[in-house]
């Protein structure tokens, strides 16, 4: 064979032998080369994970939906409050209402402008024996009656003005607040302030217990109910008033006092039904000098007594608060109306007389 003669018996021109030969001693393009030491770590991690199939190019996989079960719940619970509002309304109201009686009402300081606002209405209980009245937000016992700051008035110093106040409120305290005088008995703490000599008021006191009437009756100064009628529920009567002073007749100190009592009182011989019997009074005493009025230390004489009362009897005088039960209690719209929680006027003004039988908008 010759030089250029393929063993075929076909021939390769010098250009093509030359192109062999270089690429002979260069090595060919194509030719295989062996893999780099990274190259075969990187081959070994890939085989060892699991096997995915060639995913196609800009390929798209749909997320899977999401189960909207917040909404399911929402509207579950939705449905479960109307349907314990319908069943119970009283018991939701409590889970917004409890808790009045912790939080009293600032001290009265001034008359108010307004009745208080109206309360949901609300069967008391045992336990709540003023729930749904605003008298729930009142303070408890003798604390609901604010008294003012003392200063020198007529013929008294301030010390004398600020022990005669503390006696003020005691009275209110022996004649509407005393245990034993709720009870029926006779008000020997509250009588024993009340100036001996003064003829009037001492004749009233003889006879309003012996013999009562509607001139002769201890409830005009004093809160009791007869035991075996009504009897108080729990241990707390509501308050809510104030005490005022100021120079009166013969430089006398002239105190005047506007207290409302809240009393829940049960029948005596079955306690399911609760009643508010709700008194109002006004009093102005006279602390006088004596030097100029026959009086004894530590006494005062009653210029002017006042009050309304709700749910405490309607008719002839017996001497006692008698709370209306069952079927006793007025259905009727008969009478002057009457707010028993409205402090804003004066007691008398735009209210019932205590002889007269209005009808309460509330208790």
């Amino acid at each position: 064979m010759g030089a250029g003669t393929e063993p075929d018996g076909s021939s390769r021109s010098d250009e093509e032998w030359e192109r062999f030969l270089r690429e002979s001693v260069a090595g060919a393009g194509n030719a295989p080369k062996e893999p780099s030491a990274r190259a075969r770590d990187v081959a070994k991690r890939l085989g060892a994970e699991p096997h995915r199939g060639p995913e196609a190019w800009r390929s798209y996989t749909p997320a899977q939906p999401k189960r909207r079960t917040g909404w399911y719940v929402a509207g579950l619970l939705a449905s479960l409050v109307l349907l314990l509002v319908a069943l119970a309304p009283e018991r939701i109201l409590d889970l917004f209402t409890s808790g009045d009686s912790d939080s009293p009402l600032a001290a009265e300081t001034a008359r108010p402008t307004q009745a208080p606002p109206a309360e949901v209405a609300q069967r008391p209980t045992k336990e709540e024996p003023f729930r749904g009245s605003p008298a729930a937000g009142w303070a408890n016992e003798a604390a609901g009656i604010t008294v003012p700051k003392a200063g020198a008035v007529g013929w008294m110093s301030e010390t004398e003005v600020e022990r005669a106040l503390a006696l003020s409120r005691d009275f209110l305290v022996a004649s509407g607040l005393d245990r034993g005088v709720l009870q029926g008995e006779r008000p020997e703490k509250a009588i024993a302030l009340i100036n001996p000599h003064q003829k009037d008021v001492q004749d009233l006191l003889k006879t309003a217990f012996q013999a009562p009437s509607a001139e002769n009756d201890p409830l005009l100064l004093f809160s009791r109910f007869q035991p075996s009628h009504a009897h108080l529920v729990g241990d707390v009567v509501k308050t809510r008033g104030l005490l005022i002073y100021r120079e009166g007749k013969n430089g006398a100190l002239e105190v005047t006092a506007d207290v409302t009592f809240v009393y829940p009182v049960t029948r005596a011989a079955d306690n399911d039904e609760i009643v508010r019997t709700i008194v109002r009074r006004e009093l102005v005493l006279s602390w006088d000098d004596p030097a100029k009025v026959r009086t004894e230390p530590g006494t005062f004489s009653i210029v002017s007594y006042k009050y309304n009362m709700t749910n405490g009897g309607c008719g002839t005088s017996t001497g006692y608060l008698t709370p209306p039960f069952g079927t006793d209690r007025r259905t009727d719209d008969a009478g002057t109306k009457t707010d028993p929680y409205d402090r804003s006027t004066s007691v008398g003004l735009g209210e019932s007389s205590v002889d007269g039988c209005g009808t309460a908008t509330r208790s």
